[in-house]
């Protein structure tokens, strides 16, 4: 998947969590689902993560190259 598609899930989708379940971060994931992204912060912290290329998944491996 590419950053930009990394980007533009985790801004429109973020807030439910989708960007954490398709990385296998489920917990976590559940988590952003009944707290909106934990009230928007989380979602916000993700979001600079995606951009800046520092988002991994459950493995390791950075997110959106």
């Amino acid at each position: 998947m590419t950053r930009t598609k990394a980007i533009l899930i985790t801004v429109f989708l973020g807030g439910l969590g989708v960007h954490r379940f398709m990385t296998g971060k489920i917990g976590t994931g559940f988590i952003w689902l009944i707290s909106g992204g934990c009230f928007g912060i989380g979602w916000l912290v993700d979001l600079i993560k995606v951009c800046t290329g520092k988002f991994t998944d459950k493995n390791g491996a950075v997110w959106g190259e």
